[in-house]
């Protein structure tokens, strides 16, 4: 991509305005080069807006070697981004566009408007500013044979945009009706770039209910629950769907489940109502005598279970246990047949991407110098609470800093 002669501040394009793009637009900006995001949908920001509708998750609190961790195999690449931009500095940029944080109990850091439109439209204020220019419904078509990227308008049209480097940060495929529906994947697989198939993650999954528990139990919540699959087990909250179980316990077992379940063939998960009490305290307790009580009532008052907790146990056996060992080891593993994982429509973020063997340490893609790769279009997957944000915006940052050393190494 060569540069511009007649301009003497050199212009970049930044593609995506989600938090990524936005933040290296931002970080661009402010050391004095152009920047003008493309964005294919009306208006910036729209699956930051959505993440924000329960209470806009920033960071966590945790200490930073525990938060690296979180990222599993892909920490040692999301390490170096992380560990520049780490979480105190997000918190520091967030109250600095006058948003003031909270750690929840659960060391989740929030907004105390806990809403997400205060942020960013303090957010497109700072750039405007700093006189990044947003340019919307403009769908990124690859590259010119001189190497410009190419942009389709509204009406159609193809548009070459000369520039000295360029920022992608398309997203995932993950709710594609707000903008990032992974159609990038096509132009840089024509490219040369190795690029992992996109799959759904942090996603619910898909169980099989009975027509009587899903029509009474369909948005309830299960609290203080254990899901365990594989030997791996996750603490925390669910919510019972129409179609299977979302939330936070769900959720950390996605990958692995999916992955288990790309065949077609599906597979058990037990889920523990108790995980705080041992199973010969439970069936101890329910040895005692359960007088003119229903079951429902006894389980209720005995054990404290909710009414969809005593629903899946039926589910689970239909016919409960009279013998209270049996019935206490149900309660602590209750088999549950999952068939699969919600797709990308409704997943909340999206494994695979851009293989990080394609990028150098600055994520410019070493096949196409001038052009970097920031977000979630790179091949890195995390857990809900924090962890998705701060490596978007993260790798945004490293993305922005590594164009700022390209052009200087242009000069």
């Amino acid at each position: 991509m060569e540069a511009n002669a007649e301009q003497k501040v050199p212009r970049i394009a930044v593609v995506g305005a989600g938090p990524a793009g936005l933040a290296a637009a931002e970080t661009l900006a402010a050391a004095g080069v152009k920047v003008t995001i493309f964005e294919r949908m009306p208006s910036a920001g729209r699956k930051f807006l959505m993440a924000g509708r329960g209470g806009l998750n920033l960071t966590h609190s945790e200490p930073l070697t525990s938060f690296l961790a979180r990222y599993g195999k892909s920490a040692p690449h999301l390490s170096p981004s992380i560990t520049d931009y780490p979480p105190k500095a997000l918190i520091r940029w967030a109250e600095g566009l006058g948003q003031e944080t909270f750690v929840g109990t659960s060391g989740r850091v929030f907004p105390k408007s806990m809403k997400a439109s205060p942020l960013l439209r303090a957010w497109l204020r700072r750039l405007e500013k700093l006189g990044v220019e947003i340019r919307t419904r403009r769908t990124w078509e690859g590259w010119s044979e001189s190497g410009e990227p190419l942009f389709r308008t509204s009406e159609a049209v193809v548009e070459p945009f000369s520039c000295d480097a360029v920022v992608l940060a398309l997203g995932g495929a993950s709710w594609p009706r707000l903008g990032s529906d992974g159609g990038w994947v096509t132009q840089l697989s024509q490219a040369g770039i190795e690029v992992t198939p996109l799959q759904p993650s942090n996603a619910g999954l898909t169980i099989a209910w009975s027509d009587v528990f899903r029509e009474r139990f369909a948005g309830t919540p299960l609290k203080r629950i254990a899901l365990t699959f594989e030997g791996k087990t996750q603490r925390g909250e669910a919510i019972v769907t129409s179609k299977g179980l979302e939330g936070g316990a769900v959720y950390a077992l996605t990958s692995d489940i999916s992955a288990a379940t790309a065949s077609g063939e599906p597979v058990v998960i037990y889920l523990d109502l108790r995980p705080d009490e041992q199973l010969d305290h439970i069936a101890g307790r329910l040895k005692r005598e359960r007088g003119k009580n229903t079951v429902t009532n006894w389980l209720r008052k005995t054990l404290k279970l909710s009414l969809a907790a005593i629903g899946l146990l039926r589910e689970a056996a239909r016919a409960l246990p009279g013998d209270p060992d049996e019935l206490a080891h149900l309660i602590k593993h209750v088999p549950l047949t999952v068939t699969g994982t919600a797709g990308l429509q409704r997943a909340i973020s999206t494994a695979g991407g851009v293989a990080f063997s394609a990028v150098d340490e600055n994520l410019m893609l070493t096949a196409r110098p001038g052009t970097f790769v920031a977000g979630e279009m790179l091949d890195w997957d995390a857990p809900t609470g924090g962890y998705l944000l701060q490596a978007s915006i993260a790798t945004g940052i490293t993305a922005a800093r590594g164009v700022l050393r390209f052009l200087k190494g242009a000069d």
